[in-house]
């Protein structure tokens, strides 16, 4: 196969275990910015091109694309599939999964546990909105943060108030979380692939701080899923449509809740906790399911 990467380092971890892989399969690969490409919107003939030279010939892609990029990134990997190439996750379902309030309300209809979550935009709501998660502490976050930026514990009311405001001052989107204090600091990262959790990490936070994530400081481990926590987290990567995805589970006293779905989740850390070799999951998994115009991005086949 033809195996196109979008990402724009090729140096980072992910991007090179998956250039690896795919190559010590037979496949040949190209790294591709999608900031660099440009495309031909045309309904018969749909087009990408790359420093001025027309990419085709592509069988699958695998997106690498970063939050802050994800309009002109997901567009770029649209172009791709109405060209009929296989992405291992859709443009559609990235941009569904990046917006967390409506992931979230996505996973509230499936019935998938998740912790009690206020969205509001007057701040004469910031009272009720505190009362709706059951009070402090709370967790305040922008709904477009990625590896715990804009993520905030408030732990007195007057704390809550006082970080809601701003964030309303700032115009800026953001949710409002009950804090699971059970979870003790703790998630568990599951790494789904196909409808299988193909490994599982528990992140523990650095002393001092409540956000588990690894660029943060925490620490990761190999650990077991119960049933539960298995089922959570292929029914959370199937509702946002992808093939692959890195599903955050806290576990509590009422069952696993899901913190977040992500849609390019890292290979680092999750492959050194468990020690496997999951770039090589997500060749394989391409290998059985790549084929032309397999998505609902559908294009010209002339």
């Amino acid at each position: 196969m033809k195996i196109a990467i979008l990402s724009r380092n090729p140096r980072l971890y992910s991007t090179r275990r998956l250039k690896e892989a795919a190559e010590e399969r037979g496949h040949e690969v190209a790294i591709i910015d999608a900031l660099k490409c440009y495309m031909d919107i045309t309904s018969d003939r749909p087009a990408v091109y790359y420093w001025g030279e027309k990419l085709s010939g592509f069988d699958a892609i695998i997106p690498r694309i970063g939050a802050s990029i994800t309009h002109y990134g997901t567009a770029v990997l649209r172009q791709f599939e109405m060209m009929g190439v296989y992405p291992i996750n859709e443009s559609v379902a990235i941009t569904r999964s990046r917006d967390k309030l409506r992931s979230l309300q996505l996973l509230s209809r499936k019935g998938i546990g998740l912790p009690t979550t206020g969205f509001a935009h007057s701040v004469n709501d910031t009272e009720h909105l505190i009362k709706l998660v059951g009070g402090t502490p709370l967790v305040v976050k922008l709904t477009e943060g990625t590896q715990g930026k804009g993520i905030v514990l408030a732990e007195t009311k007057k704390a809550a108030e006082s970080v809601i405001d701003a964030f309303h001052e700032l115009d800026a989107n953001f949710l409002v979380q009950e804090f699971i204090r059970e979870a003790g600091g703790a998630d568990i990262r599951c790494f789904v692939l196909g409808e299988k959790v193909v490994a599982a990490m528990m992140r523990q936070a650095k002393e001092g701080e409540f956000r588990s994530n690894l660029h943060r400081g925490g620490t990761a481990r190999l650990i077991k899923l119960n049933k539960e926590e298995r089922a959570t987290a292929i029914a959370a990567a199937k509702t946002m449509g992808l093939n692959m995805a890195g599903v955050d589970i806290l576990r509590s006293e009422r069952g696993p809740l899901v913190m977040e779905v992500n849609s390019s989740p890292g290979l680092e850390g999750i492959e050194k906790a468990t020690e496997k070799d999951i770039a090589n999951m997500i060749v394989t998994f391409l290998e059985k399911n790549a084929k032309p115009y397999r998505t609902r991005t559908k294009g010209s086949r002339g």
